[in-house]
C-alpha cells in the first residue's frame, strides 16, 4: 500500500512539473512566433508593441497579425490533440485520429459549398462547422439503427462511409467550380491555413472548444474505464452507450468547431496524443492536458514555418504530412502491443 501510495505521489508530481514545463515552453514558444515574421522584430520591440508602446507599425504587426494568428495556431492545435486523445481512448486504439467519424470530410464538404455558392467567410466557417456535425450525426443515427454487431466497429465503418461519401460531394463541387476563382480558394482551403485569421474569426470557435472540452475533463475516469471494454465498463458501473455519446459529441464539437476555422489540418489528432502517452501514460486525465499542451505548441512550430520557409505560405495540411506520416510508418512498424 506504501509502495503504490509513493509511486502515486512521483507520478502526480512528474506530471506537474512536467506539465508546468510544458506551458512554459509554450509561452515560450508564442512569444517568439510574434517576433518571427518578414517584419521582423526584437524581444525588445515585441514587449513594447504588447504593452501598446514604441514603434506605432509594430504595434500594428503585433496585435492586428500576429498575435490573432499565434492564438488561432494555439487554439486549434490544443483543439485537434484533446479530440484525438479523446478518440484514441474511446476506440481504444493509438492509430485514430479525429476524422475517424467523417468529421473532417463534412465539414470540408460545408466549406466547399459555402465557397461554391460565393458565401462571405462567416457564412462558409458556420457551413464548414454544420457539416462536420451533421456528418457525424448520420454515422450516429445510422450505427444506433444497426443491430447485433460490436458498436465501435460499427460507428468506424460507418464514419467511413459517410467520409467517403461527403469526399465525393466535395469532388463533385470540385469539378464544378470556377477553376480561376473558386477553385484555388477551395484547393487552398481543404490543405488547412491561418493565413488572415482575424480576432473575429477566433471568437465564435472558442467557445465551442471550451463546450466540448468541460465534458472530456468531467468524464475522465469513466474513459479510462471504457479503454478496458464494453463488458468491464458495464460491470463498474460505466453506462457505455452514454458516455461513449457524450465523448463523440464532445470530441467532435471541438475537431468541427477548429476545422471550421483553419480549415483540415490532418495528423495532429493523430501523432500528438501517441506522444504524450509516451510521456505521461495512458491515465485520460494526465493525457488529456499534456495532449492539448503538445499539439498547442506543435502547431504553433509548423504555422511559423508554413508563413517563414518561403516567399509564398505553405498551407498547414503540406507541412502536418511530412512531419506526421514518417511518424505514422514507425507507430505501424513498431506495432501495437495491447492498449497501452
Amino acid at each position: 500500500m506504501g509502495r503504490g501510495t509513493t509511486a502515486d505521489v512521483g507520478l502526480k508530481r512528474l506530471v506537474v512539473t512536467l506539465t508546468g514545463g510544458l506551458a512554459l515552453c509554450l509561452g515560450a514558444l508564442a512569444f517568439g512566433a510574434v517576433m518571427i515574421g518578414p517584419y521582423g522584430l526584437s524581444p525588445t520591440q515585441t514587449l513594447a508593441a504588447l504593452m501598446g508602446q514604441g514603434d506605432p507599425q509594430a504595434q500594428i504587426v503585433v496585435w492586428n497579425i500576429r498575435l490573432p494568428r499565434v492564438a488561432a495556431a494555439l487554439l486549434v492545435g490544443a483543439a485537434l490533440a484533446a479530440a484525438g486523445a479523446s478518440y484514441q481512448a474511446l476506440f481504444r486504439n493509438p492509430l485514430v485520429s479525429p476524422d475517424i467519424l467523417g468529421v473532417s470530410a463534412g465539414a470540408g464538404l460545408g466549406a466547399v459549398a459555402g465557397i461554391f455558392l460565393s458565401l462571405p467567410v462567416a457564412a462558409i466557417q458556420a457551413s464548414a462547422f454544420v457539416g462536420g456535425m451533421v456528418a457525424v450525426g448520420f454515422v450516429t443515427l445510422v450505427a444506433s439503427m444497426v443491430r447485433n454487431t460490436d458498436s465501435t466497429l460499427t460507428l468506424v465503418l460507418i464514419g467511413v462511409v459517410i467520409g467517403a461519401l461527403a469526399g465525393a460531394g466535395t469532388s463533385l463541387l470540385k469539378v464544378m467550380a470556377d477553376p480561376y476563382d473558386q477553385l484555388p480558394a477551395i484547393t487552398f482551403w481543404l490543405l488547412g491555413s491561418l493565413a488572415a485569421i482575424t480576432t473575429k474569426d477566433i471568437l465564435p470557435a472558442l467557445p465551442m472548444v471550451l463546450v466540448g472540452l468541460v465534458p472530456l475533463a468531467l468524464l475522465r475516469w469513466r474513459i479510462n474505464v471504457l479503454s478496458l471494454g464494453d463488458e468491464e465498463a458495464r460491470a463498474l458501473g460505466v453506462e457505455v452507450a452514454r458516455t461513449r455519446f457524450l465523448v463523440i459529441a464532445a470530441a467532435t464539437l471541438i475537431t468541427a468547431s477548429v476545422t471550421a476555422l483553419a480549415g483540415v489540418v490532418g495528423w495532429v489528432g493523430l501523432v500528438i496524443p501517441h506522444i504524450a502517452r509516451m510521456l505521461v501514460g495512458p491515465g485520460f486525465g494526465r493525457l488529456l492536458p499534456t495532449s492539448a499542451l503538445i499539439g498547442a505548441g506543435y502547431l504553433l512550430i509548423v504555422d511559423t514555418l508554413a508563413r517563414t520557409i518561403a516567399q509564398v505560405e505553405v498551407p498547414l495540411g503540406i507541412l502536418t504530412a511530412v512531419i506526421g506520416a514518417p511518424f505514422f510508418v514507425w507507430l505501424l512498424a513498431r506495432g501495437r502491443r495491447g492498449w497501452s
